[in-house]
């Protein structure tokens, strides 16, 4: 492994902002005091600072001579709403909030890079440093995209990185294509009428007709969409009820649907409305649908997908990097940054032993060990894409 010596020697300044980060986490488009932190970071470092986009966001822009050409590096600030159930010194001291997805540590390893930038400046051109708000489940990326980000903050490419668990450290995942599914969301409020228990034909049930709709739903999955699609419509939330001699006059279904092909996207979005018009006229209830579109599958593109399996190959060793990979059906709003502008999004392990709690556990903790690994990347990634060009 190649870790570069420079950010090395910072490693403990990172490892306590990470911890500092995960102590006191903020849910998405609350991440007041971690975009304070990283905007008094970045401009003690020179880097120019700007705030507000998607509410929380803020982006540094370090800038090396005149060179047009321009990179986005991006990180995301939010937590989870959660229980953490650890107890060493930096558990989160919030209750019902917690860093279990590794944002503290992406956060960390961003700023890490961006010191490291701003003492040696050895590219030529625009780094965007994107701190993100609300990736888990707001739709933070969309929303700064929306906002004008790329047209603010031009960017040839964007780059991330998440880290892996179940990944041991000192490997990681760069592949071309499809990385990420898309990720939409659904919520069905069936209305019905109310009765006594014991006299159920005096009302119309609708936790009967939400269980029918339920298998229907599975039926959907398995035999509208053509086989080789892959995809996901899973009922996660089913409420209903408050007392066991009491019909409910309504019943609530959540649903997490996922897809990696718009036709596939589209058919099952189209089949849920009608399932459940048709369940409306057959069982004599109302039926409301919210049907959302969340974030688009993520792809990388060839080109940088081959840069980022060269620069993390330059950290880690070529034969770390693992380059076929099957898709996973967890979803990432940095696809929405994707879509607007070339780039890759990689995996980086960070297993320390073969059973560690994974991502979205209340016993997860990012592994402080790869925040140097992160950051170089990161750092490698500019002096690749921005090598100062050599006179003629």
């Amino acid at each position: 492994m190649t870790i570069n010596p420079d950010i090395s020697k910072f490693h403990d300044e990172m490892t306590a902002w990470r911890r500092d980060f995960h102590a006191n986490p903020e849910l998405g488009y609350e991440e007041h005091r971690t975009s304070d932190i990283v905007a008094e970071r970045l401009e003690s470092w020179g880097i120019e600072v700007y705030r507000g986009m998607a509410g929380t966001g803020v982006i540094g822009v370090l800038r090396q001579g005149n060179d047009p050409r321009c990179i986005g590096l991006r990180a995301e600030m939010d937590a989870l709403p959660m229980q953490e159930q650890n107890d060493f010194e930096h558990a989160s001291t919030t209750p019902g909030k917690m860093h279990a997805c590794g944002h503290d540590g992406h956060t960390t390893i961003l700023l890490g890079a961006a010191k490291y930038l701003a003492e040696t400046r050895n590219f030529s051109g625009t780094v965007n440093f994107i701190f993100q708000p609300a990736e888990e489940a707001g739709a933070g990326a969309k929303r700064m995209v929306a906002e004008g980000l790329f047209d603010k903050f031009p960017c040839d490419t964007v780059w991330a990185l998440h880290n892996v668990p179940q990944l041991a450290t000192g490997t990681a995942i760069a592949r071309p294509g499809a990385v990420m599914a898309a990720v939409d969301g659904m919520s069905i409020t069936i209305k019905g009428k109310g009765s006594h228990g014991a006299q159920p034909h005096n009302g119309n049930d609708p936790i009967s007709v939400g269980v029918m709709l339920h298998t229907a739903l599975q039926h959907l999955s398995t035999k509208n969409i053509n086989p080789i699609m892959p995809n996901v419509v899973n009922v996660t939330r089913f409420n209903s009820g408050t007392a066991t001699n009491v019909v409910p006059a309504q019943a609530e279904l959540h649903a997490t649907i996922r897809t990696f092909d718009m036709e596939a996207r589209e058919t099952i979005k189209r089949r849920v409305a009608e399932i459940c018009k048709g369940m409306e006229a057959v069982y004599n209830v109302q039926i409301d649908l919210n049907y959302r579109w969340g974030c688009s599958p993520t792809i990388n593109s060839v080109e940088e997908s081959l840069s980022a399996q060269r620069v993390i190959g330059q950290v880690l060793g070529d034969e770390n990097v693992i380059t076929e990979f099957p898709p996973t059906m967890g979803g990432e709003d940095f696809a929405d940054m994707l879509e607007a502008r070339p780039g890759c999004y990689i995996f980086i392990g960070g297993g320390k032993t073969d059973n560690d709690p994974l991502l979205h556990h209340p016993e997860y903790d990012f592994n402080d060990a790869i925040l140097p690994t992160g950051a170089s990347y990161f750092a490698a990634l500019v002096e690749d894409q921005l090598k100062p060009h050599q006179p003629e």
